[in-house]
């Protein structure tokens, strides 16, 4: 059991060697990359070394345990510490999410249900700033269209971890699960009968790529620019401050009008537009791996239904994962952990079959 391990042991030896060469420092990407892997081999080689250690002491336990029934218990005690420890070990095996540590572009947009649908837009938002407050992490609003009654028909906000977070655990590795469709079932403010509407907006989760990641060709961008406006459609800027950019190669087009400055709209679309294009990429590229090692929980078809807002039964579902608890007023202040981690441990069960199958 564990075999692949002794291999990584030997990897993990290596980069530690290389990361005390001051030479190595020299070069500052590389030695970032260099920290990186070192610190995802960290925790599997720590806990091997826990698991083996824990069998010898078995062995030992069992050995006394003949002439003093006292040590008895504690081969019990140390079985299940090696449970525990084979547990932990299979799951820092599976196959990591290589985006797992970046930062992500999250998109609300309103969908069929007009301005119940931008409300209920604004609701998810709210939701998600607050969960960032929770985990710590910083929002920046890159570019919102505010619908009349206060709602959004679609806003983009940037979502940043701290810097010192564990490796794997960046904001994408919680927040990609809420790309898709998200329904809502209530009494619409715009309802004078009190009867209950059924609504829907739009997520969309990108990690945010870095200029290296994504090649960007000079002749590859047309740039228009034109005046912002706001709700209603009255001018809220008197100058072309609003950009409109289209990547000519795949017809993806970002707009951003946040700004007063011409510059800054530009900069924001362009971050919007590169995680655009690297999460393209990474889709190509899952739907081109077998389907083993294709992930059971985040699809890449958008359009799915993925979870149900039961405003009059206090109800949250996800349908994806079977989860569903009576705490939606709490969900919506921010309160998302336990739905985020059904869809984490429903990932690592289906990765971890994945792997099981293809040994």
């Amino acid at each position: 059991m564990f075999e692949a391990v002794e291999e990584l042991i030997g990897e993990h030896a290596d980069l530690e060697k290389q990361l005390a060469d001051p030479a190595v420092h020299a070069d500052q990407a590389n030695a970032r990359k260099l920290n990186k892997r070192y610190a995802e081999l960290t925790p599997i080689v720590t806990s091997y070394r826990s698991w083996r250690q824990t069998g010898d002491d078995i062995g030992t336990a069992r050995e006394l345990a003949v002439d003093d029934p006292d040590f008895a218990g504690e081969v019990k005690e140390l079985e299940k510490q090696r449970e525990e420890l084979t547990e932990r070990l299979r799951l820092l095996l599976v196959p990591r999410d290589p985006s797992d540590d970046k930062d992500v572009i999250l998109e609300v947009k309103a969908g069929e249900g007009g301005e119940e649908s931008a409300l209920f837009a604004g609701d998810l938002l709210r939701m998600y700033l607050r969960y960032a407050e929770r985990a710590g992490w910083k929002t920046e609003i890159l570019d919102a269209n505010a619908s009349d009654l206060g709602g959004y028909k679609d806003v983009q906000v940037a979502v940043k971890a701290k810097s010192n977070h564990e490796p794997g655990l960046g904001v994408w590795a919680r927040l990609k699960y809420e790309g898709g469709v998200h329904r809502v079932q209530r009494v619409p403010a715009t309802e004078s009968q009190g009867r209950i509407h059924t609504s829907a907006a739009g997520v969309l989760v990108t990690p945010e790529a870095e200029d290296v990641e994504v090649e960007i060709g000079p002749n590859d961008l047309r740039i228009d620019v034109y005046r912002s406006s706001g709700p209603g459609g009255q001018s809220v800027n008197t100058t072309d401050s609003a950009v409109r950019i289209t990547h000519l190669p795949s017809g993806l087009v970002v707009s951003c009008q946040n700004e007063k400055s011409q510059l800054q709209n530009k900069e924001s679309a362009m971050r919007i537009l590169r995680s655009r294009l690297l999460a393209a990429a990474q889709e190509e590229a899952e739907r081109e791996a077998s389907d083993a090692r294709r992930s059971q929980v985040r699809t890449v078809d958008r359009s799915e239904r993925i979870r149900t807002y039961n405003f009059p039964e206090n109800r949250i579902s996800d349908h994806r994962v079977g989860f569903k608890a009576y705490n939606l007023d709490q969900v919506l202040d921010g309160d998302l952990d336990a739905m985020i981690q059904a869809c984490v441990d429903a990932d690592s069960a289906a990765k971890l079959a994945a792997a099981g199958d293809g040994s």
